[in-house]
Parts: C-alpha cells; structure tokens; sequence
C-alpha cells in the first residue's frame, strides 16, 4: 500500500538552486533545472569527485537499510530528507529484505512530492508514505497523522538522516531537532546518518559551502568530532562513524577513485538503548 499528502503542495521555484535537485544531478539523474545544473556544475568545478560523494553516499544508505532489514530485525523506516527519487529508494531495499517493512518519507522540496505517487510503490505485504515536512520542524513530523497512521511508534524505527544535516547550519538547532526525533522513539530505534566533512580537503569544502550560500542555500560541513555528537547517548553498530565506503562494505564495486578524499562524507549507524 502506497499513500501521498498533497495537502502542503506549494509551487516550484525555477529561480534558484535547491539541494534535492543538485544532488540528482550529482547522481546523473533528470529532475533538475538549469538553475540546479549551474549551481552543480559550479560545485564540481571546485570539488570534482563531487559525483563521488554522492554515488558512496547513496551506496551507503543501501548497506545500512540492508543491514537493519535483515540482521537488526528492523521493520519500520522513517527517512527524512529523501530528496528525488532514485532506484533503488530506500524502501525498495528495505521491502526486498523484509516485504512487510513499513517506509515513511519526508522531504519539504515539492519536485520530490511530484515524483514520490510514481516511484514509491510498496509491496502489498508492507507500506510507504509520503508526507511533505521540513525537518527544521520535527514535531511536525513525528506528530503527522499520516506517520502514526503508518508507524508503531512502541516498535523501533529506523530514523535516517542521510547527507541532509549539512544543510542544517548550527543556528537551525541540528542536535536539538536530533533529540526530539529521537525522544519519540522507543528503546532500539536506530539513527543512520552520513554528513559531509571538511577534514580531507579543508579548501576545498569551504568552496564549496561558498557555492550553496551563493545559491541561498544553507549549508555547513562538520568535522568527525562534530558529526560524533549527533550519536550522543547510542550504541554504535561496528565500525562506528568512518566514511561512507568504510562501513560494512559488502563487495559491490565502487566508483573509480573512491578513498578518504574523494568522498569526504562521514557514516554511522547507532542504537537507541
């Protein structure tokens, strides 16, 4: 069963670039505009392994749903962020480990509402949702009818937050909005998130920042000290925060030059006790 909010649609604005967007180009998706692919192509000019980062990132969120599905008995997903769709989503993963895997989606951009009836088909044994929330409002999000109409929230849930907290600048509250998603979790839960990283290449992320802000976007990358507070209180699933193509790798092929650099996105999985 597959269900939709319409009920905040609000129009697209073509004027400027908007993160969802550019990350589809970065995947070499078509859901973008020219706004998008200039701002992207800008982006690439001052990070050109930019498609890395993303390709790993995406690869990432793959493993980490495989591994919840399968080995940690997970059955409920809530991703916020979701950004346009791209296959394999994350309840497609989810759904072929475990078909009665319930998936609600989150995502404030309305590109991603226009795809999300097409491309979010569930199996008949689970369900997936789509509601329209920005994540800077998380009760918004917890307390959506549409979600407890989808989720136990007495049963652990799988929170997935992936590249999407460096569009969260420090002003925005990330940590707090954490908690509070977190708060309404019960006891086993998960937190799967990835964030970018200025560590390898200082310069060069702080270009590319400049970019976003250029764009009207928000956007702040962390350090590993930093990302590591946004786990606060959990238990780590194995290795902890490393990045992305470091966790649990699985044997899929990456893309070609993929190390450290490259991909400046940190990852990590961790367990509400």
């Amino acid at each position: 069963m597959t269900d939709l909010d319409r009920s905040s649609v609000v129009e697209i604005d073509t004027t400027r670039p908007h993160p969802a967007r550019m990350y589809d180009y970065y995947l070499q998706g078509k859901d973008y505009y020219e706004v998008d692919e200039v701002a992207a192509a800008n982006v690439e000019k001052v990070h050109p392994t930019v498609k890395i980062t993303a390709r790993t990132n995406r690869y990432f969120m793959h493993r980490a749903t495989r591994y919840l599905a399968r080995e940690a008995g997970i059955r409920q997903f809530l991703d916020i962020g979701t950004g346009i769709p791209t296959r394999p989503n994350l309840h497609q993963i989810a759904q072929e480990a475990a078909p009665d895997s319930r998936v609600v989606y989150a995502d404030y951009d309305p590109v991603v509402l226009r795809h999300a009836e097409a491309l979010m088909r569930s199996t008949p044994e689970g369900r997936t949702t789509y509601i329209q929330a920005d994540v800077r409002d998380p009760k918004s999000i917890i307390e959506s009818e549409r979600l407890r109409d989808t989720l136990d929230l007495s049963r652990p849930v799988a929170l997935s937050l992936n590249a999407l907290l460096h569009f969260v600048p420090d002003e925005d509250g990330p940590h707090e909005i954490i908690r509070t998603l977190l708060d309404a979790l019960p006891s086993g839960s998960y937190l799967v998130l990835s964030h970018c990283t200025p560590d390898f290449e200082p310069e060069t992320w702080a270009n590319v920042v400049a970019v976003y802000h250029r764009g009207g976007i928000p956007a702040q990358v962390r350090s590993r000290d930093e990302v590591l507070r946004f786990f606060d209180g959990l238990e780590f699933v194995e290795p902890g925060v490393v990045v992305a193509h470091r966790w649990r790798p699985d044997g899929t092929a990456l893309p070609e030059g993929v190390n450290d650099a490259s991909v400046s996105i940190y990852a990590g999985v961790a367990r509400k006790p």
